[in-house]
C-alpha cells in the first residue's frame, strides 16, 4: 500500500497470495472528483486480490447509494448500486516471471468505475416523484400542436 493513499497497491511490494480490502466511496471522495456525475453518496466496496507470480486476479463488489441529477427536473436523486466485477492482468508475453513489471492498482479508483457503469445513462425520478414545481414549467412549455407532415 502507498503511505499516501492507503487504497493504492503496489504489486511489486506486495507478497503473493490472496489480500482483501475494505473501501468506502463517500461524499468526501464523490466531491473531489471533477466532472462526476455522482453528487455524493455511499458505498461499500469489499476488493479481493489473489497475486500471483506472473500475473493477478482482482475481484471488486460494489454496494450502497448514490446520488445523481434528475435529467427531468434536475433535482438530486437516488440511485442504488450492486455489482461485481473480476478483473484480470494482461496476459501479456513480455511479462516477466517476477513482478518487477507490474505496477499500481488504486482500488478507490476501480470502484468508482464500476460505480460509474451501473449508472444509466438517463436517470429521471419515478412517476410523481419529480419535483413539482418543475414538472408545472416543464408542462407549461409543452408544444401541443402536431408536427406538420412533409411532403
Amino acid at each position: 500500500m502507498s503511505e499516501q493513499n492507503p487504497y493504492i497497491i503496489d504489486l511489486k511490494r506486495m507478497p503473493i497470495g490472496t489480500h482483501s480490502f475494505d473501501i468506502q466511496l463517500n461524499d468526501e471522495f464523490f466531491t473531489s472528483l471533477e466532472k462526476s456525475e455522482v453528487l455524493s453518496g455511499k458505498v461499500d466496496c469489499k476488493a479481493v486480490l489473489n497475486l500471483r507470480e506472473e500475473d493477478y486476479t482482482l475481484k471488486i463488489s460494489v454496494h450502497g447509494t448514490v446520488f445523481v441529477v434528475c435529467d427531468r427536473c434536475l433535482d438530486p436523486m437516488p440511485l442504488e448500486i450492486e455489482d461485481e466485477q473480476e478483473i484480470f492482468s494482461e496476459d501479456e508475453e513480455e511479462m516477466s516471471d517476477d513482478k518487477s513489471q507490474m505496477s499500481t492498482l488504486d482500488l478507490q479508483w476501480l470502484a468508482y468505475e464500476i460505480v460509474s457503469i451501473n449508472i444509466p445513462l438517463v436517470h429521471s425520478h419515478q412517476p410523481g416523484e419529480c419535483n413539482q414545481q418543475m414538472e408545472l414549467l416543464l408542462h407549461d412549455h409543452l408544444c401541443d400542436e402536431p408536427e406538420p407532415e412533409e411532403n
